[in-house]
């Protein structure tokens, strides 16, 4: 009778749990405007949570994005919002959805779907009011969880068990999925990564590795942005004890050379990565001798500042002997020309490339005390005090006295300004 009464109550602990999150949801956003927008409509509209939300609010993650799931189709949803003064924007109208944006914050409201054609890349989908058609086009159990906005659950693939059980499975098929939409391979990978306590199933792993030349019809943008979301996980680094994770990893993304690195970490490398941009880890796992990193900038068409950081460790680390560069003196010249979190990022990107240890972490810690400093010499000094005019020479001058101020540790005496100033 005990052990009956302490299930019971441990039910009504994780469900009042969950009952909170939502309704802190509701009290932290004006969510509850579209809701009464669209369930006000008439006697059976409807709209729910969907997808990441639901899952985040059911693994006690922080809420980011809300997406929501309607029966009216988009013109009835823009009508619900034109008449409660709701702005809303059409951008993913061909997909059926209208983004609503109330004070700064935009939600996605979807109409339900099913498919009707797919092609690997592409759906084309007709609009249902039917819930279960729309879960059942979705990819995984633990993305097809729906709520009202009290908390109360529609979940039709078992979806929340998984979740608690830390199960990522396909709805339906793997290999029926995976060929209609082939970004799910990389998708299965993340949320594996993430939220799974078991192994991988070995026909899951089988199909994906008999599929992955499919991800040539997923656009780049497409595949890149998933990579991101990958390296942006808090336990991204759980991908390489996982033997069959790290092999789908390099099989998804061939120009990741240095994965090895990122295996049998020591504590004091762990901690360094954890701390780091996902634009960082990114140029550790293509950075080598070859021209893999410029073939990786060519392939991805990533982001300026993702090539200039690639660029610039690659330039600093390999292109260099890196022997002379690691000094204090060089590093001085970096860290004054660059940001200085551009100088920690070479100092951890060789300590983590070639296991360079004390003298290096030294180095880190010296510079992670220092403020960038201002040359304190200015050209209107030279102009008053020593007679110079304005000119080619006095810019000679003055660059002369920076370069020995940065080497003499950022000072610089009378002795050593009035020695460059006679030359």
């Amino acid at each position: 009778m005990k052990e009956l009464l302490k299930k019971i109550f441990l039910i009504r602990k994780i469900s009042s749990s969950k009952d909170l999150k939502f309704q802190a949801l509701k009290n932290n956003s004006k969510v509850n405007i579209i809701f009464d927008a669209i369930n006000g409509y008439d006697n059976i509209s409807e709209v729910r949570y969907v997808g990441g939300c639901v899952r985040k609010i059911l693994n006690k993650e922080n809420t980011d994005d809300i997406d929501l799931a309607t029966n009216l189709i988009p013109d009835q949803v823009k009508e619900c919002l034109d008449n409660n003064k709701i702005k809303y924007f059409e951008t993913g109208l061909e997909h059926g959805t209208i983004t609503a944006k109330i004070d700064n914050q935009n939600f996605e409201i979807t109409t339900l779907r099913k498919d009707v054609k797919t092609d690997g890349r592409h759906a084309v989908v007709e609009y249902t009011n039917n819930w279960e058609e729309d879960a059942l086009r979705r990819d995984f159990t633990i993305n097809s969880i729906y709520s009202d906005i009290d908390g109360n659950l529609y979940d039709p693939n078992n979806g929340h068990k998984d979740l608690i059980n830390g199960m990522i499975k396909f709805i339906g098929e793997p290999e029926t999925r995976i060929k209609e939409d082939y970004l799910r391979i990389i998708r299965y990978l993340r949320f594996y990564s993430e939220y799974s306590i078991v192994d991988h199933e070995l026909n899951v792993i089988k199909i994906i590795k008999q599929n992955i030349e499919g991800l040539g019809k997923v656009s780049k943008e497409r595949q890149f942005n998933e990579l991101q979301k990958i390296i942006k996980l808090n336990n991204f680094l759980k991908i390489f004890s996982n033997k069959s994770s790290c092999e789908l990893f390099s099989l998804i993304f061939p120009q990741l050379k240095n994965l090895k690195k990122f295996t049998k970490l020591s504590k004091s490398s762990e901690k360094i990565l954890r701390n780091k941009s996902s634009y960082f880890i990114i140029s550790l796992l293509v950075i080598d001798e070859t021209d893999n990193s410029d073939y990786f900038i060519y392939k991805y068409n990533l982001p300026n500042e993702l090539k200039d950081k690639i660029n610039f460790l690659k330039y600093y680390s390999i292109n260099k002997n890196t022997n002379e560069i690691l000094n204090k003196k060089e590093l001085q010249k970096i860290f004054y020309y660059k940001e200085k979190s551009d100088l920690i990022d070479l100092i951890d990107f060789n300590l983590l490339y070639y296991k360079k240890s004390k003298k290096l972490s030294e180095l880190k810690t010296y510079f992670e005390k220092l403020d960038k400093p201002t040359f304190p010499i200015k050209a209107q000094s030279l102009i008053d005090d020593y007679g110079y005019k304005e000119g080619r020479e006095l810019g000679e001058k003055l660059k002369n006295l920076e370069i020995k101020w940065i080497e003499n540790n950022f000072t610089l005496s009378k002795k050593d300004m009035e020695k460059i100033l006679t030359i």
